[in-house]
């Protein structure tokens, strides 16, 4: 018997899978979903205008500070503090809305709010921009009550578009270090893409080179330079990752779950596992009992 992360979508039918919903009573009405680990098919950020919560996203503890935005990539394993009473707004959005165009996709799959492979992003708004803030959610709250017509999507997805934009401004001026956008960048970003589709069913190097169209050493000299890894490092991290998700979140057997991450043998995984945690996947989850 097994119980997967609860993984959520947008209901289907609707006009765009673009959403605002009020926070504090997101979570009255949704506690018990939000308080376990889950997981979402769209992007989420995140207002927490009052209270001091500890989120949770990939195991990675996040101490919240009233007034911060919390900018959540889709798929995360993330859950809510289940002790303190938390106020603010949640904007939510797929690529099926937001992807229109290559352009369009360039510029998510290069957005460092989403895509910073060493952090979640979480900004603290104050002042000027937190009226800056409150006018974009209020232009498209407002925007979302008009009846749709065939300008409707590109003005929210334009709306959408200048909040990433300056929000990413906020986030490159309190960061102490920036990852510069370029080719390195992009090959990054499409590697971990596709890793992201293809961790348990491809694990060399080689293979992700074939689809990238472009040599180890290229992609090894990439994420060298953005990641300060290996591509067999990112790898390695990215199947971790999904073992540790499965092993403190889901009843599945080290056995199932090793023929989910694509082992032939349950005890190669439990080598690999402990090479790479020092612990066994027992010893790991039994951590979280």
């Amino acid at each position: 018997m097994t119980s997967p992360i609860k993984k959520y979508w947008f209901k289907t039918g609707v006009l765009h899978e673009f959403e605002v919903v009020n926070l504090k009573e997101l979570y009255a009405k949704s506690f018990n979903e939000l308080t376990v680990p889950h997981r979402t098919e769209f992007y989420q950020i995140i207002w927490f205008k009052k209270g001091s919560p500890k989120h949770m996203v990939d195991f990675n503890p996040i101490e919240i500070k009233p007034n911060s935005i919390l900018f959540v990539d889709k798929n995360s394993v993330q859950c809510y503090d289940s002790t303190e009473a938390i106020e603010g707004e949640v904007l939510m959005f797929s690529d099926n809305f937001f992807c229109k165009t290559e352009v369009d996709t360039r510029f998510l799959r290069s957005c460092m709010l989403f895509n910073d492979l060493h952090a979640i992003s979480n900004i603290e708004v104050s002042g000027g921009l937190t009226k800056t803030f409150q006018s974009f959610f209020q232009l498209i709250k407002t925007e979302l009550k008009t009846n749709a017509d065939g300008f409707q999507s590109d003005i929210l997805r334009n709306y959408l578009q200048n909040l990433l934009l300056v929000a990413e401004r906020t986030r490159l001026n309190i960061k102490t270090t920036a990852i510069n956008k370029g080719p390195d960048l992009e090959y990054v970003i499409k590697f971990r893409d596709l890793l992201d589709r293809q961790f348990h069913v491809l694990k060399s190097v080689s293979k992700y080179c074939l689809q990238l169209r472009i040599t180890e050493k290229r992609l090894n000299a990439a994420t060298l330079k953005i990641m300060a890894i290996s591509p067999k490092q990112m790898i390695d991290s990215r199947i971790i990752l999904e073992a540790k998700r499965l092993l403190a979140h889901t009843t599945d057997s080290v056995k199932e779950i090793a023929y989910t991450l694509g082992f032939e043998e349950p005890t190669n995984f439990v080598k690999y596992f402990k090479k790479h945690q020092k612990v066994t996947p027992l010893e790991f989850r039994n951590r979280f009992k």
